[in-house]
């Protein structure tokens, strides 16, 4: 019986080198194709922020380069550089157009609603997260419910709610009426979070004698500080631009927030013909918001990412 033998390969000549290679299998090609796709993607994805980052940073830049400007400036070469730093647009805006009032109110308004947001929305988030009850998941729907629910739909009756408390055009009612506003967000995006947060290290504490209330806010608080500090922005964000409810509930001239006192700036600059002025106030209604979100931006990502990993 005879048997085929394969032949040997040949013998390589020297200095050359021989690739090894299994018998039968072809060679693989490197995967060019796949790379050259991801570059792809990832040049049209980098030009598509390049091009959103342009639409919103330029008419910032123009605003507060408007700001400088005299009025002459404004309408003669509106996209050049001011000839000087006109300071006085902005002390006239201060001063004269009551900005210094309007934004004394906003951040009594918008500091102790948020305040109240972030520690009441926190307890009813780590109740419903941690605590199973009858109950639990219908009161969580609650709060899901009044994310959806239009707040022009409650603005008469919020009106009449608000006046036969006593409430209407004042600060304290402006910053109930903002709580209430905010919970249901706030509740929905820290009940996520609060269940993303290890049980073993509440549990420790209960097993050290730690009542409920010392184990949330000297051990759970500090752990959901990413979440708080990224829907605190989130809240500081709507709070300060809210425009709705303070122009119902708040019609007293002398309790106006930033945002009604930027509407009546712009009809009183208007008519005067004031238009540096106009923009040198709503460059000052601009600047809190941009320096809250740049010096929190990092805890911002931290807090959305955190929500989403266990």
């Amino acid at each position: 019986m005879k048997t085929t033998e394969t032949p040997a390969p040949p013998p390589a000549e020297s200095g050359s080198a021989v690739p090894v290679t299994k018998v039968g299998l072809p060679t693989k090609k490197p995967p060019t194709e796949k790379k050259s796709e991801g570059s792809v993607l990832n040049a049209f994805s980098h030009g598509i922020l390049v091009i959103w980052a342009i639409m919103v940073v330029l008419p910032l830049l123009w605003a507060v380069m408007t700001s400088f400007k005299d009025d002459s400036s404004i309408f003669g070469s509106p996209w050049s550089l001011p000839d000087k730093l006109h300071f006085d647009n902005w002390s006239r805006a201060w001063t004269e157009a009551n900005m210094s009032d309007y934004f004394l109110n906003t951040i009594l308004v918008v500091g102790g609603s948020l305040i109240g947001t972030l520690v009441l929305g926190s307890m009813a988030a780590y109740v419903l997260a941690r605590f199973d009850f009858p109950g639990n998941r219908f009161i969580y729907y609650l709060f899901i419910g009044g994310m959806s629910f239009p707040i022009m739909l409650a603005l008469v009756p919020l009106f009449y709610v608000v006046n036969n408390m006593g409430l209407l055009n004042s600060i304290h009612g402006l910053i109930l009426v903002y709580i209430a506003y905010s919970l249901p967000f706030t509740v929905f995006f820290l009940t996520a979070f609060f269940r993303t947060l290890p049980t073993s290290v509440a549990e420790a504490a209960f097993v050290d004698g730690a009542s409920h209330s010392r184990t949330f806010f000297q051990i759970m608080v500090p752990m959901a500080k990413p979440g708080l500090i990224s829907v605190g922005i989130f809240n500081f964000l709507g709070q300060w631009n809210q425009y709705m409810l303070p122009t119902v509930l708040n019609t007293d001239p002398d309790k106006r927030v930033l945002t009604q006192g930027l509407v009546q700036l712009a009809v009183s600059q208007g008519y005067k013909g004031d238009w540096s002025g106009l923009f040198a106030g709503l460059v000052m209604a601009m600047l809190p918001v941009l320096a809250a979100y740049i010096v929190f931006q990092r805890q911002v990502v931290q807090g959305l990412t955190a929500g989403a990993l266990k």
